[in-house]
């Protein structure tokens, strides 16, 4: 770029940061350090990952992949793998000097931890933490699109996606309608085995997922809410074994604890809404922010619902489910949701150190704003 004094230029250039870190969920084992450590390979950065203890094989098996082709081409060191419990390795990744960027996913209370013990070196966080992602859903929705992205964003991955739906903020003229086909829809979910041909909803990632869910459900009931269906424990005939539960559907207020507070598994929340400005209102009313839509024909509805006036989420959709996002955008949300945005526009930025240089090519010194600065 041009600069105010004669003879002299300005550019602003990208350097590789170093080593990234990378710290994953159980939930996508292997994608969410694909697509963080290739666009860190990309920058020029090396990358080191410390994946969930509850899924380690998953990533053996991922950088055992990445190192036949880099290995080859003497660029094997660039990928690197620690396997531990997250109060044991992972807190030596955090407080390490030598990883300026960790790109983190979990739980808010987990992100929280991060993000303070990053802050106390000055290190940099990339954040994907919790949802409690909502589907609005108008008088004037398409009732038949509503209820096939709900489904799939509800119960598919047995609610164990970041972007899975939790809420349901649903107009009060179409609400009993919908409810009823989705409660009957509930009932035929084949639950068991995700590899058979058939299976909709497979396994929660171990009992203390089952659990979890469970004990929402009771906290519903105490606040006074309505199990409109599911919510069991079952056991699937060959899935003995496994940690399987029926999805559960229940009618609830937006602004009780348990509604506030994600749930990680299939509890899907309705919420009555009587217009727009409720939806919105209670829509954003939650701590976190990540993925959100609206189902409605109205120009005006939707494109309101994506404005500053609307969802204050990362991820903002009309006439889409909450679940399924493209590599293509940018990925993230706001509040306690992280902040952080990985994939997609100019996510790369955030990988590498930036730096302005000025170069005088003249035989001049000028000092910029036309300071002087002369001895005689």
């Amino acid at each position: 770029m041009h600069s105010e004094r004669p003879q002299h230029a300005m550019r602003e250039q990208y350097h590789p940061l170093g080593v990234v870190g990378v710290i994953s969920a159980f939930n996508f084992p292997s994608a969410v350090w694909a697509w963080n450590s290739m666009l860190a390979l990309i920058c020029g950065d090396s990358c080191l990952w410390k994946p969930s203890s509850k899924t380690p094989l998953t990533a053996i098996a991922m950088t055992k992949v990445a190192a036949r082709v880099l290995e080859p081409e003497g660029w094997g060191a660039l990928i690197g793998l620690v396997v531990g419990r997250g109060s044991e390795v992972g807190e030596i990744l955090l407080h390490d000097k030598r990883v300026p960027l960790i790109s983190a996913t979990g739980s808010c209370s987990m992100g929280k931890h991060v993000y303070e013990s990053l802050a106390s070196r000055y290190g940099r966080a990339i954040l994907e933490l919790g949802g409690n992602n909502a589907v609005v859903i108008m008088d004037d929705a398409d009732l038949e699109m509503a209820f096939r992205s709900t489904l799939f964003g509800a119960v598919g991955t047995a609610g164990q996606r970041c972007t899975s739906t939790r809420r349901i903020l649903i107009h009060k003229s179409v609400k009993d309608e919908f409810v009823a086909k989705l409660v009957d829809a509930y009932g035929k979910v084949s639950i068991g085995n995700p590899l058979a041909e058939g299976t909709l909803m497979g396994p929660l990632i171990d009992q203390g997922g089952v659990d979890d869910v469970l004990r929402s459900i009771e906290l519903v009931k105490e606040a006074g809410g309505k199990i409109l269906c599911g919510g069991e424990q079952v056991h699937p005939e060959g899935c003995e074994g496994g940690f399987y539960m029926t999805p559960c559907i229940a009618e609830v207020q937006n602004e009780w604890q348990v509604v506030q507070d994600e749930t990680f598994g299939p509890l899907l929340y309705i919420i009555e809404i009587d217009d727009l400005d409720d939806a919105i209102a209670k829509h954003n009313d939650v701590p976190q922010g990540l993925s959100s839509c609206i189902f409605t024909m109205n120009m005006r509805n939707a494109e309101r619902f994506v404005s500053a006036a609307g969802s204050d989420c990362g991820i903002a959709n009309v006439n889409l489910g909450t679940s399924g996002a493209e590599i293509g955008g940018a990925f993230g949300g706001e509040k306690e949701t992280g902040g952080g945005r990985e994939s997609g526009s100019d996510s790369w930025k955030v990988y590498m150190r930036r730096q302005t240089n000025t170069i005088n090519w003249g035989s001049e010194l000028p000092l910029a704003q036309g300071v002087s600065f002369d001895l005689d």
